[in-house]
């Protein structure tokens, strides 16, 4: 276990990479800010992690994509909890797979104001209790589809795209206030991503995954853990992961 008694600010925490990443930050000692949509997962998550690792955890129930949820939340932080140290942009998800003359217009604002308002509402909270501490480092969780588009892939392509620019100005604006900028870029990973996207269709989910092992939720989170607890002179700005059987959105090794 690394000794701290740092705090971590996890969005969408309740399953895939975000539950992940507080698994692993929980059992090295961090201290825990959970936020998510779904209150009885985060209450569970909260309890069986406080208990098992003898962390404090301040878990959150709200949607990212309302400002005044998030300015509710997280704009009135107080005591401890206002010296956050890392914070992971995890909230994000596609939902539908049309080409975009067939898209709905409810989908296309819900991953927009999700995977790009979401992250600012969240770091408009933040930002500025860092910049108070002379420290930090905000990890932007991007995509592979924000790197290389791919058919059908639209809008979810475009969200990402934003993703993977907003964090290179960030990692600019925020230079001068020791604060580190980091996107993690994953290929396909088997969490709620694909169900989400075809909205329940399980099957349809889960055709997205045969024939090659993907990547899981807590594989991404041990990367996550590695860079968040680099030396404070070392920053990884960008990185993509992919299973080996993908190298890139559309290429992969299917037996």
């Amino acid at each position: 276990m690394i000794n701290t008694r740092k705090t971590v600010l996890i969005t969408g925490a309740t399953s895939g990479i975000g539950r992940a990443c507080a698994e692993i930050f929980a059992q090295n000692g961090f201290d825990l800010i959970l936020t998510g949509r779904r209150n009885d997962r985060l209450k569970k998550i909260a309890a069986e992690l406080s208990t098992a690792f003898n962390i404090e955890i301040l878990p959150l129930c709200f949607d990212v994509r309302h400002w005044k949820e998030t300015e509710k939340y997280l704009g009135t932080l107080s005591g401890k909890w206002k010296k956050i140290d890392i914070l992971i942009n995890n909230a994000g998800l596609a939902s539908g797979f049309s080409p975009i003359q067939d898209g709905e217009i409810d989908d296309w604002n819900k991953m927009i104001d999700t995977n790009l308002k979401g992250l600012l509402h969240v770091s408009k909270c933040i930002i500025p209790l860092m910049i108070a501490g002379r420290q930090g480092h905000i990890i932007n969780i991007g995509s592979i589809a924000g790197k290389e588009a791919y058919q059908n892939g639209n809008v979810y392509c475009a969200s990402k795209a934003a993703v993977d620019s907003l964090t290179r100005s960030m990692r600019i604006d925020l230079l001068n206030h020791n604060i580190k900028v980091t996107q993690i870029a994953p290929g396909a990973a088997e969490t709620e991503f694909s169900l989400i996207r075809f909205k329940g269709d399980k099957q349809a989910a889960k055709k997205v995954y045969d024939g090659f092992q993907p990547l899981k939720g807590r594989d991404i989170a041990r990367i996550i853990f590695f860079v968040a607890t680099l030396p404070p002179h070392v920053n990884i700005n960008d990185m993509v992961i992919t299973p080996t059987a993908q190298a890139n959105t559309v290429h992969f090794n299917r037996k």
